[in-house]
């Protein structure tokens, strides 16, 4: 070990980042409770969302292919593959541990979306007539299983690209979110708890894997993305700001039947929830990759 490498190697202690787990994933547990309160329980809630999900129509012929395109590649089948490719990433690595909880982190995160989906109820409130046949479509399993799978890969690749991984993944994500939108198969809160179950259970794998290493872990400073993961939490803010603000002019001219709103206020809608998506979305990998380096260390004594 050369004289540079060791002063950029130190000791970990266990308190600091456990205590901080825990503490991200009872927020994005709150958040998503939250959430489903809100945009599914309430009558608000739900009017905001099938505004947003109105706007859709604008435009759509324009983004049917891409969208279309990016579904399809998210299915059971290719959830599978992408688990596969994590779990060979983590074991060519050596990492047995990580290879388990990584693997146990994408199944349950979408086990936990497809419990959620088929227990929970949404009420009536004769606001989307179209869809109330479908019952209740809160979260989305595509959404899961596309943030899942960035998300288990950021935990699993070298330390040298989890930077571009966790932003390209950003990206990615935010497209299939978005696109569920686009193509009427999700409203946008349904997203948003795709995203934040994938938090939570994002915070429990790196609790259980800090727990396991112990004291005996040691992390390099150099393994850290601390750019990546404040353009992403600034972004994410930001995107989120903009989502409020659009809902916020939204809910102004809720008064107005949803097939009487103009243009302007759908299109508003559309904007802010596509933001509020990709705000969910940046927020909660920028909250990952901020303490990948300590969940994932660089050795072990």
């Amino acid at each position: 070990m050369t004289v540079e490498t060791q002063t950029r190697v130190r000791g970990s202690t266990v308190a600091f980042p456990a205590f901080w787990l825990l503490l991200v994933g009872a927020a994005e547990a709150a958040a998503l409770v939250a959430l489903w309160r809100f945009f599914v329980r309430g009558e608000p809630g739900q009017l905001l969302d099938t505004i947003a999900l109105a706007g859709n129509t604008i435009g759509q012929d324009r983004v049917d292919g891409l969208a279309n395109t990016v579904l399809n590649a998210v299915s059971l089948t290719s959830l599978a593959v992408a688990t596969a490719i994590v779990a060979v990433v983590a074991l060519a690595r050596g990492r047995l541990l990580l290879t388990l909880v990584a693997t146990a982190f994408v199944v349950g995160a979408n086990l936990t979306t497809q419990v959620l989906k088929h227990g929970l109820y949404r009420p009536d409130f004769g606001i989307d007539p179209e869809r109330a046949s479908a019952g209740n479509s809160f979260p989305s399993g595509h959404a899961t299983v596309a943030m899942s799978v960035v998300v288990a890969l950021v935990l699993v690749l070298p330390p040298r690209v989890r930077g571009l991984a966790a932003v390209a993944g950003a990206g990615y994500a935010t497209v299939a979110g978005v696109a569920t939108m686009s193509l009427g198969w999700h409203r946008p809160s349904d997203v948003a708890g795709a995203v934040l179950i994938v938090g939570g259970w994002a915070a429990a794998a790196g609790l259980l894997l800090v727990l396991a290493q112990g004291r005996d872990a040691y992390v390099r400073t150099g393994d850290a993305h601390p750019f990546a993961a404040v353009a992403l939490m600034i972004t994410g803010l930001a995107l989120l700001a903009a989502a409020a603000w659009a809902y916020r002019a939204t809910d102004a001219a809720s008064t107005t039947p949803v097939d009487e709103m103009g243009r302007t206020t759908l299109l508003t809608a559309y904007a802010g929830a596509a933001a509020g998506i990709a705000g969910v979305t940046c927020t909660v990998l920028a909250l990952t990759l901020a303490t990948v380096h300590r969940i994932v260390p660089w050795r072990t004594a």
